[in-house]
């Protein structure tokens, strides 16, 4: 089944059995990016999803393109303003890359809005229905209007546009409707705002049990004459604004911290990047908005449909189990429980790997509350990258510090959109005696890392934690993501290198497991792809599997090309943007990249390399990371990449987590040479990584136990090529 998407790269050589030169050798990374979330939006129309859940892929579509604009689109118009002449790496100027953003965009929100058309369908026939101006009477309409008339009126305010009130401040995703009214006593017109106000929420729901929700817009239209008494209504039209969100960091801010405060605040100030207006607006209003508000900066489009396509997530929230994916409670890891719940006892023992969502973030808390509590442990060492609003982690190192232990939180200002929350949290830490410290100015702290100092026999052992996604207890039960504890003394001091080079810009020497960015990360993962390009040329397999969220880096996709040509196989497991063309004779035939989208969201990296034989295999080299393939995680970020050594972690890693990501063919899709993306067809022959993963116990649980049993289903690679 056909994606039905047109090339990502919108260029004219796209005649595959020309020669590689010919053939553009990367596709365009903002493209790249709408093609990933128009297979995020096509989860929407998959009937293998209970139907709630499928309204939450469309909501999640819409956030993500929300963010999209925020961030990325808003850099690119701010280059264009700048006049800017830089192209982008497959050639494109900034003021193409802005012309054929606006056409997939628009295109993508066309989508949205024909989806959402048949899920409301779908909706109704199930008992939950979304109601219209014409739907509310009798009883219902008089509880709307009692509560309209108590809840929502006291919060509304009406502002007239005239030369005495000029056009308001719109918030950033701020909605609005303007009204035009004339006056019913001497026919004067007049025309009215109303912001909605981010404090109310989107949609009302009607008491009783059948689930009846009215729009915010349908009421404010429903009771404009309590809004407005003594007019009649000619005329009324919905719009929604994005504003540019992201935070430039003066490389010369004397204080990093009260610099962010004031950036935040500037930050709901940022111009208007898309403007989104609802059709059939008078001309009139129409050119008030845009002059006001789009000026010719903005994009600007028009729908008949739902504006603010991510506020519909309101309505998962409707209590219908029968409409959601069965419940799914994750597994405590079994090695910590054969340890009597005691985390440096199991980890002494072995090291160990945990499997998210599958296997419980709780087991990261129990660590941290185990060493928060336990009077042997004398340092704890902490990264936060994004902890959440409640979060336990923060609770833990705080009680930790106030039980006199010495306590480092490098926490990130730079997170996107978690910059306020950061700020909240290290506040709460410095109050509570933990040393806090914001890294680099010019650099984020991406990787993510734990470690303890344990006081045993009479000398120090260091624990540490190495995860690929953050510590973050909501994210942890929808990412796909390992967490790896280890006391290996090689890792403590690795770890306690990096801590000290972000702390006190101490360069790393002599570093024994651990390989970081910015300092060679780049470079040792070409080492290790030439390792496989040698390989081959002395006459054994080369294979490298690759799994990540984004491959974007030129020098890597070079370097990847390179193997190809040699022979060596490549199987690239990539979420999201894939700025890297496949498939192409002479260039890229032995490279594959698949993308899966499901119901957990696949967050884990992951690089194994075949070292002289065909993967999967025990010899092979394997390796997470905190990091993508791309240039600001190797350039602009402090990141981390781990060698996995221990038996049966590699084996849980590669056999199990890995095959499982390259096997699947339920929610997974082929990224072709011309830049579609084809869905895998089934066949007779399903396969659903998150399926399996929520119903098979982890081979890391118990060892060798499980390896040598049939309780875990046995993977093997079914090769396509």
């Amino acid at each position: 089944m056909s994606s039905n998407l047109l090339p990502i790269h919108p260029t004219n050589d796209d005649d595959l059995d020309a020669p590689a030169q010919t053939v553009g050798r990367y596709f365009n990374r903002e493209l790249s990016w709408l093609a990933f979330n128009r297979r995020v939006l096509e989860e929407a129309t998959n009937r293998a999803h209970p139907l709630l859940e499928r309204l939450r892929f469309l909501s999640i579509s819409g956030n993500n393109l929300d963010e999209f604009f925020m961030v990325r689109v808003a850099g690119l118009k701010g280059q264009q303003l700048q006049d800017v002449e830089q192209r982008s790496a497959d050639g494109m100027t900034v003021s193409q890359q802005l012309a054929e953003i606006a056409v997939q965009a628009d295109r993508l929100m066309g989508e949205q809005q024909r989806i959402w058309l048949s899920i409301r369908d779908e909706l109704g026939a199930a008992d939950i229905n979304v109601l219209g101006v014409d739907d509310i009477d009798g009883d219902a309409a008089d509880w709307l209007q009692i509560h309209f008339r108590d809840q929502i009126f006291p919060i509304l305010t009406p502002q007239a546009l005239d030369p005495a009130h000029p056009f308001p401040f719109i918030p950033n995703k701020g909605l609005s409707v303007i009204f035009d009214l004339k006056r019913k006593s001497d026919g004067e017109n007049i025309r009215e705002l109303l912001m909605v106000p981010a404090t109310i929420p989107r949609f009302v729901r009607m008491p009783g049990e059948a689930a009846r929700y009215v729009s915010m817009e349908t009421m404010l239209r429903r009771f404009s004459g309590m809004l407005f008494p003594g007019y009649e209504v000619m005329g009324s039209g919905a719009f929604r604004i994005i504003r540019d969100s992201d935070l430039e960091i003066e490389e010369e801010a004397e204080d990093l911290v009260r610099h962010f405060r004031s950036a935040i605040k500037r930050r709901r100030r940022g111009r208007v990047i898309r403007l989104k207006l609802e059709s059939g607006m008078t001309p009139q209003v129409e050119a008030l908005v845009k002059l006001e508000l789009g000026g010719s900066d903005a994009l600007i489009t028009e729908t008949a449909g739902f504006l603010g396509i991510g506020e519909l997530e309101q309505l998962v929230d409707e209590d219908r189990p029968d409409l959601k994916f069965i419940p799914y409670a994750p597994r405590f890891p079994e090695r910590i429980r054969e340890h009597a719940g005691d985390c440096f006892a199991a980890i002494r023992a072995k090291d160990i790997v945990v499997h998210h969502p599958y296997e419980t973030f709780e087991v990261v808390l129990a660590f941290l509350k185990q060493a928060a509590g336990d009077p042997d442990v004398v340092a704890i060492k902490q990264t936060l990258y994004r902890a959440g609003k409640q979060s336990a982690v923060i609770k833990a190192l705080c009680d930790a510090a106030e039980a006199g232990k010495s306590v480092t939180a490098v926490v990130e200002l730079k997170a996107r959109f978690d910059e306020e929350q950061n700020l909240l949290w290290a506040s709460a830490l410095e109050r509570a005696g933990v040393q806090v410290v914001y890294g680099f100015i010019d650099w984020k702290t991406h990787a993510k890392i734990s470690m303890v100092v344990r006081r045993e026999n009479g000398a120090y052992r260091t624990y540490c934690h190495f995860g690929t996604g953050n510590y973050h207890p909501v994210t942890a039960r929808i990412y796909t993501d390992l967490s790896f504890f280890t006391a290996d003394p090689r890792a403590g001091r690795d770890a306690a290198q990096i801590f000290n080079y972000i702390t006190g810009y101490v360069e790393p020497t002599g570093l024994e497991m651990l390989s970081m960015s910015p300092k060679g990360l780049r470079t040792r993962l070409c080492e290790l792809i030439d390792a496989e390009i040698a390989h081959v040329r002395e006459g054994r397999p080369g294979a490298l599997w690759a799994k990540m969220n984004s491959l974007v880096d030129p020098a890597i996709i070079e370097k990847l090309y390179e193997a190809s040509n040699a022979g060596v196989q490549i199987d690239l497991i990539i979420r999201g943007i894939c700025c890297l063309r496949p498939g192409v004779p002479g260039m890229s035939e032995h490279i594959r990249v698949k993308s899966v989208i499901g119901r957990f969201l696949e967050h884990s990296r992951i690089w194994a390399f075949g070292n002289g034989k065909e993967l999967p295999n025990d010899g092979a080299k394997l390796y997470i990371s905190s990091a993508d393939w791309m240039p600001r995680n190797f350039d602009r970020r402090v990141e981390y990449m781990l060698p996995i050594e221990n038996r049966t972690v590699h084996d849980q890693v590669m056999d199990q987590v890995m095959l499982a990501n390259l096997l699947d063919n339920e929610q997974s899709w082929e990224l072709e040479p011309d830049g579609e993306y084809q869905r895998f067809d089934p066949g007779d022959r399903p396969f659903n990584l998150h399926r399996y993963f929520m119903t098979n116990p982890s081979l890391s649980g118990r060892g060798a136990s499980l390896r040598n049993s049939d309780a875990v289903p046995k993977l093997s690679l079914r090769r396509r090529r």
